[in-house]
């Protein structure tokens, strides 16, 4: 009985943009097909370990690519692990990948731009509809008869229809029912150049009818055997010198379904106690869903050639959860599960191997490509930054790799912590920064003042991993890391003897005004005391050394979490005229005190209990003025 059912609403938008924005990349379709055959017979050769009876002895699986000019088609077949009836409506007619409404809010209408975030979220199946106006599957699952195949069939317009069918082997038929434009990919010199430029890393075999010149007939003529297009080994298993930049860059779009390239590769064979050989990418662009905790990222894991598992995210730590790529070992088992994954300690030193390779992989495009690096932290920046805490091994490597913006710079974040430790003025001890939402705000922080008269060099923090970073990264090359809106400020060697003797003499005069601010002010503070910090603003708000901080206690909040009650500690600027009239002025001390905190808290980018109060406060001041 043939079903007809209805694509998902992501699914038509896919292939309305992929039909507009990729028809001038429209080879792509060719490859992706092949690689999900390919997929499907990795995923046979996994499933096989387990149930020897779905693969026979010496069998060899493989991928057929044919063509006919009279019906107009081209025939992609594979005698891999195939689909069941659940599985080709599941596969066929849904997107269930995570990060797909963010792909489509970032879709912009340019066919350029869009191109490349399609080829970014990966193509697949659907790619068949670019040369396509009507693509047919007939798919047979491994153990099912042959009576329980199953016709998928749909000409991309919004609809598909699903009806049991009949296939006398296991695997997959992709028929594809060309356009008339596009009915000059019906040759076998056109297919076999297609397959050689994208596919020839492929491990599986992909074999065309063999034709030859027939001089009588003046045209080329099959033989009736089949011969093999590409190399057929695995591409990792080969040779470095064996293999071209080219050959890299089509292997990893085949690995990771990206239609863009990769940033850099690292390409090892390690030997030793444990035996393996690692192939590592690093992307040019982040993935859709590289913020999805539920979703699993990782390498693809063989063992002696053999497929075992998509995502095996044991092998490398998850603030490399970006990196793809394929380790192949020759110790662990073959029907090694995630769970003994976890307790190997193979696996551990694959780990502590991939990630030296990778941390490598990074220095190297630091130092040797700096035109480069920029592109990779704007993309990866903040997921680097959580290996300062989830890997005290590699701590000091990580630190070293990470970029910041500084408030002596304008540019997008390029200074290093190298950087900034060879840019300190003399005298300066400690490395300072300031966390904060965005980076304007972190510009007209009043933390900053005294720092700019000073031409002192602060790191702007404003990722939300930030704060969390810096309560591991305590200190960079002996230098220890502080906050310039914590604890009391000591500038140490930065402030000349004049000015602390005249720091003590000021704090004398004002011990009475501060006393009184902090009667009428009561819980809302823990101290109130003069700054060192500011040149302009009247007052701001800072915390005790150990206690979190303003920003984080923000970000907690707004996370859902309970913060520990924690009163700021109040400073003003004992040269701010506002600041010197008070001590002569007790007229509304209470409200210009409130008036002092609220500012100070409003410029720390935080929010007030009673707004209502405080409008009410400025208009009552400003009348009585």
């Amino acid at each position: 009985m043939k079903e007809t059912l209805g694509f998902q609403a992501e699914v038509k938008q896919l292939l309305r943009l992929m039909i507009h924005s990729l028809y001038s990349n429209r080879e792509i379709f060719l490859r992706e097909l092949i690689s999900n055959a390919s997929d499907a017979c990795d995923r046979l050769r996994f499933e096989a370990i387990k149930s020897p009876a779905l693969l026979e002895a010496g069998e060899e699986l493989s991928i057929g690519v044919d063509y006919d000019k009279n019906a107009k088609t081209i025939t992609v077949s594979d005698n891999g692990i195939g689909m069941t009836r659940d599985e080709v409506v599941l596969h066929l007619g849904t997107i269930a990948r995570s990060g797909t409404r963010e792909f489509f809010e970032k879709l912009t209408g340019d066919q350029q731009k869009d191109a490349q975030l399609i080829g970014q979220f990966g193509v697949g199946f659907y790619s068949a509809f670019i040369v396509a106006d009507r693509v047919t599957v007939i798919s047979r699952r491994a153990g099912l008869p042959a009576a329980e195949a199953v016709r998928w069939e749909s000409d991309g317009a919004g609809e598909f229809t699903v009806e049991l069918s009949e296939r006398s082997r296991r695997g997959t038929d992709v028929i594809l029912h060309l356009k008339p434009d596009d009915e000059e990919l019906l040759s076998s010199w056109k297919l076999r150049s297609i397959l050689v430029k994208y596919s020839d890393h492929i491990a599986t075999p992909i074999r065309m009818p063999k034709e030859q010149w027939d001089q009588d007939k003046n045209e080329y003529r099959r033989t009736g055997e089949l011969e093999t297009i590409n190399q057929a080994s695995a591409l990792w298993a080969r040779p470095k010198a064996d293999i071209t930049d080219q050959q890299y860059r089509d292997f990893y779009q085949h690995l990771s379904h990206d239609f863009g390239e990769a940033l850099a590769w690292t390409h090892n064979r390690v030997e030793g106690r444990n035996e393996y050989i690692q192939l590592l990418y690093v992307p040019a662009k982040a993935p859709f869903d590289l913020w999805d905790r539920r979703h699993q990222h990782g390498l693809k894991l063989y063992v002696r050639r053999v497929f075992i598992m998509d995502d095996a995210e044991q092998l490398l730590p998850a603030y490399l959860r970006f990196v793809r790529g394929v380790v192949d070992s020759n110790d662990l088992p073959l029907n090694i599960s995630r769970e003994l994954l976890q307790e190997s300690r193979d696996v551990k030193a694959i780990r502590e191997g991939c990630t030296k390779r990778v941390l490598g992989l990074l220095e190297d495009l630091a130092e040797n490509r700096k035109e480069d690096y920029p592109k990779f932290w704007t993309e990866f920046g903040q997921v680097l930054k959580e290996g300062v805490g989830d890997d005290p091994v590699n701590r000091e490597r990580i630190a070293r790799l990470l970029r910041f913006r500084t408030s002596t710079s304008d540019a997008a974040p390029a200074a290093s912590l190298a950087d900034y430790v060879g840019r300190m003025a003399a005298g300066q001890k400690s490395i300072f920064y300031l966390t904060a939402e965005s980076v304007e705000a972190a510009r007209g922080s009043p933390h900053l003042e005294i720092f700019r008269k000073k031409a002192v060099e602060v790191l702007l923090l404003t990722d939300r991993v930030d704060e969390w970073m810096v309560g591991f990264l305590t200190e960079f090359d002996g230098k220890p890391l502080e906050s310039v809106a914590k604890g009391n400020l000591d500038l140490g060697a930065l402030a000349d003897a004049e000015e602390k003797q005249e720091q003590q003499k000021v704090a004398e005069e004002f011990k009475d005004l501060l006393d009184r601010v902090k009667q009428a002010l009561g819980d809302r503070v823990s101290e109130v005391r003069l700054s060192t910090r500011l040149t302009d603003s009247a007052a701001c708000v800072v915390v005790d050394k150990d206690q979190l901080s303003a920003h984080l206690q923000r970000l907690l909040k707004a996370a859902g979490q309970s913060v520990p009650a924690a009163p700021p500690i109040l400073e003003l600027n004992g040269a701010h005229p506002l600041v010197q009239r008070l001590r002569t002025h007790n007229e509304h001390l209470s409200d210009w005190a409130h008036l002092l905190l609220e500012q100070a808290v409003l410029a720390d980018g935080g929010q007030l209990d009673d707004p209502a109060a405080y409008v009410k406060r400025v208009n009552g001041l400003l009348l009585g003025s």
